[in-house]
């Protein structure tokens, strides 16, 4: 008896990015603000990263009060029903539970339970692992229609005393729907990562050395961990860098990327509308541009003065502020890249919506 042929599922020829949302947090934090706890100026940090305020939520919002905010606005400009997705993807390093997923809380706050839901980690590439997760299941036929929301609350993971990144960090959340095209929306996605410089972001310690410190404190008869080292120390994990790393890495090797995603999407630098860098320093993004050699016509995300680093909310934040500037990039071309903690990276040419 020969074996039954599967039926599969009906595919789409093309995916493309229907609508964007953001969430911006009201509490706006000033250079000056920051220079509070780290001994630097208002001078040095614009120089250095190109910030001037960076925005951070409040105590009472939550990544996921953010992530729906801005699914909502990207739901409302793309014309989809929460209860019309066929999967939720949230891109978050900062969603205070390792378990359950922030996406299937989001799914069920936004009406689109059942939709299967699930979180990436993949820090600030994790908007563009997202696009390339969202992209690949449309097209398959797996789903009509993908969120795709990158959302961080890092001000709950900042030492404010710590120099190399503390003041560099931002709160907010972006949101796409993709759902089928006619046309191809979404180029091919390049990503990768490179394990090898694991160690050059990250968190000041895991969760499991704040468990041996506090099993420490009580065997000592302690209160707490932090009595055995101390009254000033801090056993939250938190977020520090080695900026000069990174620096070099962002600037040599994502230029390299970039160029190979608009290879990639059989694109010309002369083609684009728009470049959309992740948000990370804007020396960073100013010596990228000189890398790719774009030519003046192409207009440059630069989100990061008035946000901050918002990780893997950078992209589509900038994205919707550069729409919101320039309305005639709606329907054009740009190439966006992530990159970050992992060390991971992502790219690919889009479809502005």
């Amino acid at each position: 008896m020969s074996t039954p042929t599967l039926k599969q599922a009906e595919t789409h020829a093309y995916a493309r990015i229907l609508g964007i949302g953001a969430y911006r947090p009201s509490v706006v934090v000033t250079n000056d603000d920051v220079c509070q706890w780290i001994d630097s100026s208002d001078e040095w940090i614009r120089q250095r990263t190109g910030i001037v305020t960076r925005r951070r939520a409040p105590e009472d919002v939550s990544v996921l009060d953010m992530a729906e905010g801005a699914s909502r606005d990207a739901l409302a400009s793309a014309g989809i029903e929460a209860n019309q997705l066929g999967a939720v993807i949230v891109s978050t390093v900062s969603h205070p539970y390792a378990t359950p997923s922030a996406a299937a809380a989001l799914a069920d706050r936004l009406g689109a339970t059942p939709a299967p839901a699930y979180d990436i980690s993949a820090a600030c590439a994790g908007y563009c692992y997202g696009i390339a997760q969202g992209d690949a299941l449309v097209r398959s036929g797996a789903a009509d229609y993908v969120l795709v929301v990158g959302a961080e609350k890092l001000s709950d993971f900042i030492d404010n005393t710590e120099r190399s990144i503390s003041f560099l960090l931002g709160d907010g959340a972006g949101a796409v729907v993709i759902g089928p095209s006619e046309t191809p929306g979404i180029g091919p996605s390049v990503w990768g990562s490179d394990g090898s410089k694991w160690n050059v972001i990250g968190m000041t310690h895991s969760l499991l050395d704040v468990r041996d410190l506090s099993d420490e404190a009580e065997h000592n008869g302690a209160s707490n961990a932090a009595a055995v080292l101390g009254t000033e120390a801090k056993i939250w994990p938190t977020l520090r860098q080695d900026g000069q790393s990174v620096f070099r890495w962002a600037v040599w090797e994502m230029a390299k990327v970039a160029r190979r995603a608009l290879d990639a999407a059989g694109i010309e630098p002369e083609d684009l509308a728009a470049f959309i860098p992740h948000q990370a320093n804007m020396r960073i993004i100013d010596e990228m541009v000189k890398q790719l050699k774009l030519p003046e016509t192409v207009i440059v995300g630069r989100d990061i003065a008035e946000s901050g680093n918002t990780s893997a909310a950078s992209i589509p934040l900038a994205t919707v502020r550069l729409l919101d500037e320039h309305p005639d990039l709606h329907g054009k071309l740009a190439l966006q890249i992530g990159f970050g903690a992992g060390l991971v990276f992502g790219a690919q040419v889009v479809v502005l919506p």
